[in-house]
């Protein structure tokens, strides 16, 4: 069974569970801390959220998820870490997270590395993509990381840790209203709100064309798992 774990009220799995046609099951870990045993996860998506991947205090299923996350890439089992999802898989690998560094808004380019182009998740997606942003933190590759996609002001997008564990920094989930809740955070005037919708509508199409490859190529990474068919 593939799970996804929803750590925060306001960043829903968006168009991600719109291409899935394998089951599955959402967690809400802000309501009741309760992960899914290890042996059942034939797959895990972890989504993002406005708390810090460091922030183990504060939200304490934190310590526990990063320690399932570690758990499950180390066994090969395929996982997509999205924001703060990513966040997560970097730091249960050693890998630093840094609060207001690279900071992005908005609909922004990104590019794949070599090694990105020939990645089983990046696989017929372009070379350089759009891709929506929101994020104050960022991480480091961990070690043993492979870093798969750059932008200009954060350069680091997305890793792959051992075959199947990949981690994200962009948002490919994204709908309008998503992001006019996302804004409702800010305190900035609406016509913010309105300039993000804009641009996002702007490239919905292109979009959508991404989140509906990249979630193709992740399950195609579940099926090619070993005895992940027993479980799906």
């Amino acid at each position: 069974m593939l799970h996804i774990i929803q750590n925060d009220p306001e960043v829903p799995s968006g168009t991600l569970i719109e291409h899935l046609d394998i089951p599955y099951v959402v967690h809400h870990l802000y309501r009741d801390g309760r992960l899914p045993h290890a042996a059942d996860i034939s797959a895990l998506i972890v989504l993002g959220g406005s708390m810090s991947a460091n922030d183990d205090l504060g939200h304490p299923f934190l310590a526990d998820l990063k320690k399932l996350i570690r758990g499950v890439a180390e066994a090969g089992v395929p996982y997509l870490g999205i924001c703060l999802g990513g966040q997560l898989l970097a730091a249960a690998f050693e890998g630093k997270v840094v609060s207001d560094r690279w900071e992005e808004l908005g609909n922004l380019k990104v590019s794949l590395t070599e090694t990105g182009c020939r990645d089983l998740l990046f696989r017929d997606i372009p070379q350089a993509f759009r891709a929506f942003q929101w994020h104050h933190d960022s991480f480091d590759i961990p070690p043993g990381g492979v870093l798969l996609a750059y932008a200009m002001v954060c350069p680091h997008q997305a890793f792959r840790v051992g075959e199947r564990a990949w981690g994200l920094q962009f948002h490919p989930e994204v709908t309008e209203e998503i992001i006019r809740t996302w804004s409702a955070w800010d305190s900035s005037p609406t016509v913010r709100a309105e300039e993000l919708v804009a641009g996002f509508k702007a490239e919905e199409e292109s979009y959508q064309a991404t989140v509906r490859r990249l979630m193709r190529n992740f399950q195609m990474s579940i099926k090619l798992t070993p005895g992940a068919d027993r479980t799906l």
